[in-house]
């Protein structure tokens, strides 16, 4: 199970030095079936059901060539999604994971949160520089944001 809450980044903090690079890609959308590649070599195949706040999450490490089998076999009309993510520890002592995009989502960064509670994430104060939450917005996942128009959902979210 994985609780988390999910927000759009109005203005970047000071970033660490250090992050890591992602790619991810969508081989199914209901249920959401995942392939991440971290870094150069780590590869994680991910299911995921449920929207919102609490989803149930299943991971298995891939090897490389499943990583790369499965990367010729999105679902259709949706690209393989670029990242950098950074670890940003708070002050309330809670970590944040943001997400800068690159490639057909370049300009786009959000930001989330992992809690071992629903009370916990409920219980959570953003810092200012997080934007909008998203957590409950139906249009947000990754899975929609893979899709070939994504930056253009993106854009009609921020206008909201």
């Amino acid at each position: 199970m994985e609780i988390e809450r999910q927000f759009l980044v109005d203005t970047v903090p000071g970033l660490p030095a250090e992050y890591e690079v992602l790619r991810q890609g969508y081989v199914s959308l209901e249920p959401e079936i995942r392939i991440r590649q971290i870094g150069e070599k780590h590869f994680v195949l991910t299911v995921k059901r449920g929207a919102g706040l609490v989803r149930e999450e299943w991971e298995t490490e891939i090897t490389p060539q499943e990583f790369a089998n499965l990367s010729q076999h999105l679902w259709p009309a949706t690209l393989m999604i670029e990242k950098r993510r950074y670890i940003i520890a708070l002050a309330d002592g809670n970590q944040a994971e943001l997400h800068m995009h690159d490639g057909h989502l370049t300009g786009f960064n959000y930001v989330e949160i992992e809690f071992p509670s629903i009370e916990a994430a409920r219980a959570f104060v953003p810092p200012d520089w997080f934007g909008r939450e998203v957590t409950e917005d139906e249009r947000f996942s990754y899975g929609t944001l893979a899709q070939v128009n994504g930056m253009e959902l993106v854009k009609e979210m921020v206008k909201m």
